[in-house]
């Protein structure tokens, strides 16, 4: 069989096992994930040996360390799976949730209530923690999810798909409801993309390049999960000891993620008492700086910033530094450098709060707090399936409900329209 006969037949697969899914109940999907998270554990050792010939590989083939890091599987990690997988258990299931209900003069009762979208396909790269939270959060809609991970993660997506398949098909889930294209050919991607007849949605998470090769194929709906060039703009009025520990936390708690900070921009009146402690702070903890010529001034180390990396994702140890001259400036260079991902202001002006909150164009914008809170399970939603960076059906972390759509039932008592 061929990449193009096998990933048609996991669609077709997941169709089938998408019509079963619409019939389980919340008891029994609950029942389901708790399984799926007793099978992770008991495999940690196998998915642990797995996850270990993909590092391997990937020191081979000179990953950077930050994608080491967003590759490799502790038991920190597979903990945190394991709980992602029982946080979802407990979590509201949406489906069936009535979001409005209204009755006509005629007497016709109308609900608009959730549905599940119905199959979903997720393409992403490096992280292979992604392939347990998205296959539990369709589950947990009663989607049924094709998983297409990178190529440097393919052993250890695996081996997690593989417990999560047996511990889920033996408390009764629908074979297909799970499933991880197990090929690395760049085909499959694109069979993917023009499977309309069993897609209904495409979600890529990754680079760059893998979203918008996806845009330009996908004949299948796309929510983009865009980079995140994350902005923290220190306005005049900012109480400037939270600043720096809002900003160190922003950069370097873990650098090799999309909500970390990628450009720091700090207003002039205040440069002068910040900039330098900020830069000597960050400097200690590993951190290169590309500024621009005030920030190069007042950060001797700091080397000249480009044009190009006030557009630049770094995920790593790198960060642009701005000196500007009001928050109308932050806006705008925000609005026009940033992803639409997470931006946050640090403040104590009324004023400026309320302009940065309304005119900076992202899907999450903070005020005196960092951006690494944009996830899900801070948010309180539980596992995320990612962070939409586009605005119509989700933006933002995508929890359950934005795994849902929804349809209209209309109930009568023999009604006929004249």
């Amino acid at each position: 069989m061929d990449v193009k006969e096998q990933v048609l037949k996991i669609g077709a697969d997941a169709l089938a096992a998408s019509r079963e899914l619409a019939r389980l109940s919340t008891r029994k999907k609950n029942a389901i994930l708790e399984a799926m998270a007793e099978e992770l554990d008991a495999q940690r050792g196998f998915i642990q040996a797995e996850n270990t010939k993909d590092l391997t590989a990937g020191k081979v083939n000179g990953l950077s360390a930050a994608m080491l890091d967003r590759l490799e599987l502790t038991d920190a990690r597979i903990d945190g799976m394991i709980k992602g997988l029982r946080d979802v258990a407990v979590l509201n299931d949406p489906v069936g949730d009535e979001i409005s209900t209204w009755n006509r003069p005629n007497g016709l009762e109308i609900k608009k209530v959730r549905v599940p979208i119905g199959v979903i396909g997720i393409i992403f790269e490096s992280r292979p923690n992604v392939t347990c939270d998205a296959a539990a959060l369709c589950f947990k809609t009663s989607n049924a999810v094709i998983l297409r991970g990178g190529k440097e993660a393919i052993h250890s997506n695996m081996a997690i798909a593989g417990a999560m398949q047996k511990g889920g098909e033996a408390k009764g889930m629908p074979g297909g409801a799970i499933q991880l294209i197990p090929v690395t050919d760049r085909e499959a991607v694109k069979v993917m993309c023009q499977m309309t007849e069993y897609l209904d949605l495409i979600i890529p998470r990754g680079g760059e390049g893998l979203i918008k090769a996806v845009m330009e194929m996908s004949h299948v709906p796309v929510i983009k999960h865009y980079k995140g060039v994350c902005h923290t703009y220190v306005d005049a009025a900012a109480d400037l000891d939270m600043a720096w520990k809002i900003a160190e936390n922003a950069k370097c708690q873990r650098p090799g993620v999309c909500n970390a900070m990628e450009t720091l921009l700090v207003h002039k009146d205040i440069a002068e008492a910040f900039l330098p402690k900020m830069g000597e702070t960050l400097e200690a903890r590993g951190v290169e700086i590309r500024g621009d010529e005030t920030a190069c001034k007042l950060i001797p180390k700091a080397i000249p910033a480009t044009e190009a990396d006030w557009y630049e994702e770094y995920l790593e140890m790198i960060l642009a530094i701005r000196v500007i001259d009001d928050v109308d400036t932050a806006i705008s260079h925000i609005n026009q450098y940033g992803s639409s991902h997470s931006d946050a202001i640090v403040t104590q002006d009324a004023k400026a709060e309320k302009a940065f909150l309304a005119e900076v164009d992202s899907s999450s914008v903070y005020v005196n707090a960092s951006t690494r809170f944009s996830d899900g399970a801070e948010f309180g939603m539980g596992a995320e399936i990612g962070i939409s960076t586009d605005k119509l059906h989700a933006r933002g972390p995508m929890g359950l409900e934005e795994l849902t759509t929804y349809k209209f039932v209309i109930a009568g008592k023999g009604q006929i329209r004249e």
